[in-house]
């Protein structure tokens, strides 16, 4: 979602004449686009504006100026404590304020122009949709492209932030969404990922006034002209819908994969993180997932190291792993985050421990993933092909199961590396669907020729 959002301020501040540039040396704004869901990643944007200092004292002695300006969750939670912190830092803002970046830049000019120091705090909630003033045109480029479709939550898991930085669950207007997509198919995106903190919470309202679930956004999506493939994320147990497992079974367009984070395999440690779904809800969801698509690629989240997660309780996440099988999936040692209910649970767990657990989870999910890698060798696939990869003659693309393709087309052999005119060849290809026989694979990624 920071990557869309990211984009969206750049087409907010195209209307200032802003264009974006490859080094922050070059830059008259630099903004860091934040998260906060792990202290790790918080931490990081002090570190980087340090950094950005001296750029700013550079360019400010050769009469160029810069701003410095954090932007997400991490100016929503923190932006009085940036300011203190940071002085070096000129723009704070929350990511439901990107709409009104032309105005913090005049805010900010004025003040600059009367020799102020230049402080623009926006960390309000406002009452209009961001979407709604955001421009329509997308500077977007590329075969694959992000989509928001659904913001915030209000489910309030006792270990995430996100219902106090992104406020509560909204969705956008259904035919919103789908203008924005036929926009991005028209710019060249062939594959789009519809994005929310809760996407399977979904409910916009249709011209009519009526109201459309997810399932339905999909199948209004899927008769896009041109739009090879879609993609969803990311999605709460909670809320898949029947309507939305049977969308797998009966849309061309929808990938067979499905990013459903479950954090634990033990109902004692769910309850107490509040999601409201036990592990053997979750297993059910994912045998009528796999009812209705019996290939789809299943990834996850896991948090070890709860407060009070006992060993018995982190087998019954390594339980509920083997009984899954992921083909991917993300884990993290618990990071208390100020202001959350888990913050302030006394019965927090060691951190060596944390660490054993998380490297025998790490370790049991990365042999899943090359097992589930290994049984593509041989098969034929569909590959969107989305941009070189580091070999001569090679480009990079997905799988329709969200896995990295290393594909080595037809002319790379025997007569040694490219001249410049039989890459650029090769770079035409970029945006297309190819076949690919899979020929070798490892942990991370598939490798295969075009047929």
């Amino acid at each position: 979602m920071n990557v869309y959002d990211s984009q969206r301020m750049a087409d907010a501040l195209a209307s200032r004449h802003f264009v974006p540039v490859d080094q922050p040396d070059e830059a008259d704004l630099v903004i860091l686009n934040t998260c906060h869901i792990r202290e790790k990643a918080a931490e990081k944007v002090f570190s980087e504006v340090g950094r950005l200092k001296r750029l700013k004292i550079e360019r400010t002695r050769a009469g160029k100026g810069m701003y410095i300006a954090i932007a997400g969750c991490v100016a929503q939670a923190e932006g009085a404590e940036i300011i203190r912190r940071a002085p070096a830092v000129d723009m704070v803002f929350g990511p439901q304020t990107y709409h009104r970046l032309p105005d913090m830049i005049s805010r900010a000019d004025e003040q600059r122009a009367r020799g102020q120091t230049v402080r623009v705090l926006d960390t309000d909630f406002p009452a209009e949709d961001k979407f709604d003033h955001l421009p329509g045109k997308s500077g977007h480029k590329g075969p694959t492209a992000f989509l928001t479709v659904q913001e915030g939550c209000d489910k309030f898991c006792t270990f995430c932030v996100v219902p106090y930085t992104r406020g509560s669950e909204v969705s956008r207007p259904v035919q919103a969404i789908i203008d924005e997509a036929r926009r991005l198919v028209d710019g060249g995106a062939r594959e789009i990922t519809l994005l929310g903190q809760n996407v399977n919470a979904y409910h916009g309202l249709k011209v009519d006034g009526r109201s459309e679930s997810l399932a339905g956004l999909l199948a209004a999506l899927n008769e896009i002209d041109g739009l090879a493939r879609l993609r969803y994320t990311t999605s709460h147990p909670r809320d898949m819908s029947d309507d939305l497992i049977a969308a797998h079974a009966s849309l061309d367009v929808l990938m067979p994969y499905l990013h459903l984070p479950v954090q634990s395999g033990s109902d004692r440690i769910l309850k107490a993180m509040n999601r409201q779904h036990r592990a053997e809800d979750y297993l059910a969801i994912i045998e009528k997932l796999r009812a209705a698509r019996p290939d789809i690629a299943l990834s996850g989240d896991f948090i070890v190291g709860f407060p009070g997660e006992t060993d018995a309780d982190f087998a019954a996440t390594l339980d509920l792993v083997r009984r899954v099988s992921y083909a991917q999936a993300y884990s993290f040692k618990y990071s208390p985050r100020p202001g959350t209910p888990a913050s302030i649970i006394e019965d927090q767990v060691d951190e060596e421990v944390k660490i054993e657990r998380l490297a025998a989870l790490q370790a049991l999910l990365n042999e899943q993933q090359l097992a589930f890698n290994q049984k593509s060798v041989g098969q034929t696939m569909a590959v969107l092909l989305e941009r070189p990869g580091k070999m001569p003659g090679q480009l990079l693309g997905r799988s329709p199961y969200n896995q990295s393709v290393h594909v080595d087309l037809h002319a790379l052999g025997a007569n040694g590396p490219l001249d410049e005119q039989a890459s650029q060849s090769y770079s035409d290809h970029i945006g297309r669907l190819m076949m690919v026989d899979i020929q070798s694979a490892g942990p991370n990624s598939l490798r295969g020729r075009q047929i």
